[in-house]
């Protein structure tokens, strides 16, 4: 009688561990950070051509997340369509996201910003030259957009 307890109870304690290491996904309408604005959404791949020659713009898109780099401080790439990614972090750095929202459809707000670089590789030279050698700042095409991120929530 004792050893049927005991595997009995074995056998109930290692259903459970087996159970709880299982993840339940992550649902829709889970907000990470700030709730994101939804009311005047575009997706990630017009961001781009919605910018235009300006350097910075507040923004809300919705996208795909590609790929969690640093789940501490919510580092992540987005797919910005076309084999282009924009590069995004939270403002905060106290959020934690986790990888398990790769694939997913989000909903992200905050600023998004184009990466400059200058055309002699000297980004930090003063503008002290004049003439031919001045610097010419230009976008670089195959430079990502930078996207600082106060909120996102999980759409599909």
């Amino acid at each position: 009688m004792r050893y049927v307890v005991y595997s009995l109870f074995i056998l109930l304690i290692t259903s459970l561990n087996v159970n709880g290491q299982n993840r339940t996904p992550l649902p829709h309408g889970m907000v990470f950070g700030n709730k994101p604005s939804t009311v005047s959404l575009m997706p990630a791949s017009e961001l781009e051509s919605f910018m235009s020659k300006r350097t910075r713009t507040s923004a809300a898109i919705i996208g795909k997340v590609v790929k969690v780099t640093h789940e501490k401080g919510g580092w992540f790439t987005l797919d910005a369509g076309n084999g282009r990614t924009i590069s995004a972090r939270f403002r905060n750095y106290k959020v934690v996201l986790p990888s398990a929202i790769k694939g997913r459809e989000v909903i992200i707000s905050g600023i998004a910003t184009k990466q400059f670089i200058a055309d002699d590789q000297q980004q930090l030279a003063g503008d002290t030259v004049v003439g031919k050698k001045q610097h010419n700042v230009k976008t670089d095409p195959k430079r990502r957009l930078l996207f600082e991120v106060y909120g996102l929530m999980v759409n599909k």
